[in-house]
């Protein structure tokens, strides 16, 4: 069972390093980020710019990659390809045949023990 929302399960056992899924994503820019902060969608997307610029472009990840549950002790992580428009999902240690897949959602970053981003988040 998911700990919080929806959640991804492995179907087979994943090996450290593994690449878990590769997805396509929708990015958004300007004029449609505001919009969608209202929405149930700010729960969903992926900050889409390099590091250290300021954030003007979001990204909805399709597959699964959206649904991912967040742990500050993941056993995955994530990596954005701003220029082909998609994100890797890897495993950063074995991951048992039908484990929750988990993620850090600060930027992939497994070791930020930061407040989550997404809660500061303010709807429009």
């Amino acid at each position: 069972m998911p700990k919080a929302g929806r959640g991804v399960f492995a179907a087979t056992a994943i090996n450290t390093g593994e690449v878990i899924e590769t997805c396509p994503v929708i990015v958004l820019s300007g004029k449609d980020v505001l919009p969608i902060k209202g929405t149930l969608l700010k729960n969903y997307y992926f900050i889409w710019h390099e590091p250290r610029k300021i954030a003007t472009k979001v990204a909805l990840c399709l597959g699964f990659g959206s649904i991912y549950n967040h742990s500050y002790a993941p056993n995955a992580t994530y990596k954005k390809d701003l220029k082909n428009e998609r994100i890797e999902f890897v495993a950063l240690r074995d991951v048992k045949k039908g484990e929750e897949i988990t993620v850090n959602y600060n930027y992939g970053n497994a070791d930020d023990k930061s407040t989550l981003w997404i809660k500061s988040i303010k709807p429009a």
